[in-house]
């Protein structure tokens, strides 16, 4: 499971898929960087190129565009540059302090954010977990099965001792859900996959919109699908019908979530992106490799809606629902705030959250998120979000064991190292699939160990 070498200048953001970083909008490179850079980021793909060296702290003129500083003065031969600070002061662009007070800059060209890839001499006991302890139900996936893939999906579920994945793309059409699940059951493997369904917001407000929504709900679920996801979309780019954003806890949908508490579904819930998401595009942005790769991940730009106003949008719409159940996807983006998580779940009895593409934030506070999942372990579904059969052993990894300072399976994702939580069985149980049984009805609810 270890990650696959990259060439220089590429950074892996798939399985077998790499791409380079493209270039900041205004950002400068001069013979200190030393490179071509990617040209950007064109139609929603990434364009490879080759890149020069770059530093993880930068040198020149590029680092003092992104710090909004200026260059350091170099006092002693080439690449020696050195300068005092301030107790508290940062060092300048392309310097790293050596002393207290005192910043220098490397005598060698550093390289770029990609290609420092230093190797590890720490010796430490390494467990991989290709299969998970218990069975397990991913209640947070986006994969639709057919004949060309199923076979090859339950044999890869059957290695993971993944039991059920959940496919949260059913569609907002009913007919659309219908053919999906009909497949599910004609197979030979009726009880290893189940369907969401979901629905169209733009135009919520206009006349008609709500009761067709719910109609459509209603047949989607007659249909087969057990439960609602709600994509991001939704406070973020959905448009009421008088083109205004259409807000998540406007009252123009309250009548679909009354629709899920009668129909007795959850509802799975993507608000947002993670917070560095919504932050300035500079060198202090942990996400910034991640943002430079994917421009449609960018929204700090003027006239988006911010982080916290997302997400108080979502919170009230909880609040305001008490007899709906609400799955908070990517543990509602506040894995890197478990302080913020705890009072969010006191608060609201009617909310799960569900780990999907969050595992980094667990496995750099491992003895903080320890205690969280044992304290809630009635409230922490199991999701991943995409499926890739080479990255589920890392959750069970971090989950399982007590190992220490192992890679993540994404770089771009985050830079940090991932350390063991090492749960208790009975709470490795109940994430892994006790409180899906329970949160969403629909799942099989048989042949499940005890």
């Amino acid at each position: 499971m270890l990650p696959q070498l990259r060439q220089p200048g590429v950074v892996g953001w798939n399985p077998g898929h790499q791409a380079a970083w493209a270039r900041p909008a205004g950002s400068l490179v001069g013979p200190a960087g030393g490179g071509i850079f990617a040209e950007g980021i064109v139609k929603g793909r990434t364009t490879a190129a080759a890149i020069g060296l770059l530093g993880l702290v930068g040198t020149g003129a590029f680092m003092a565009a992104q710090s909004g500083g200026a260059p350091p003065q170099q006092t002693g031969p080439a690449g020696t540059g050195s300068a005092q600070v301030k107790p508290g002061e940062p060092c300048p662009p392309g310097t790293t302090e050596v002393r207290p007070g005192r910043c220098s800059a490397p005598e060698f060209p550093p390289p770029s954010i990609v290609d420092y890839r230093p190797r590890s001499t720490l010796v430490a006991p390494a467990h991989l977990v290709p299969s998970a302890k218990f069975p397990v139900i991913d209640s947070h996936n986006h994969t639709t099965v057919n004949a060309s893939n199923i076979d090859q999906l339950v044999g890869e579920m059957d290695q993971l001792n993944l039991r059920v994945l959940v496919n949260l793309s059913g569609g907002s059409n009913p007919d659309q859900v219908k053919q999906k699940v009909e497949f599910i059951r004609a197979s030979k493997y009726p009880d290893r996959f189940r369907v969401f369904a979901n629905v169209a917001w733009n135009g919520a407000g206009a006349a008609g919109w709500a009761e067709k929504a719910v109609a459509d709900l209603e047949q989607s679920v007659r249909n087969g699908a057990i439960g609602l996801k709600v994509f991001k979309d939704l406070g973020l780019f959905a448009k009421s019908a008088n083109g205004s954003r259409l807000h998540v806890d406007d009252p123009v949908l309250k009548p679909v979530w009354e629709a899920c508490a009668r129909l007795n579904i959850p509802v799975l819930i993507h608000t947002a992106e993670p917070q560095e998401f919504f932050s300035p595009l500079d060198y202090s942005n942990e996400r910034w490799l991640e943002l430079a790769l994917f421009r449609d991940r960018r929204h700090y730009e003027a006239g988006q809606p911010t982080f916290e106003e997302l997400v108080g949008e979502r919170d009230r719409m909880y609040a305001a629902n008490p007899r709906t159940r609400y799955i908070g996807a990517h543990f509602d983006w506040y894995a890197n705030d478990l302080a913020r998580a705890a009072k969010q779940l006191d608060q609201r009895p009617n909310l799960v959250l569900e780990v999907g593409a969050v595992l980094y934030d667990f496995g750099r506070q491992p003895r903080a998120a320890r205690e969280f999942f044992i304290k809630y372990q009635d409230r922490i579904l199991f999701g991943k979000d995409a499926y890739q059969a080479s990255e589920y052993p890392y959750y069970w990894r971090v989950f399982e064991t007590a190992d220490e300072y192992f890679d993540y399976y994404r770089g771009y994702h985050a830079f940090w190292k991932l350390y063991g939580m090492d749960l208790p069985d009975a709470v490795l149980k109940k994430l892994y699939y006790q409180n899906a049984l329970r949160v969403t009805p629909g799942l099989p609810q048989t042949g499940w160990p005890k």
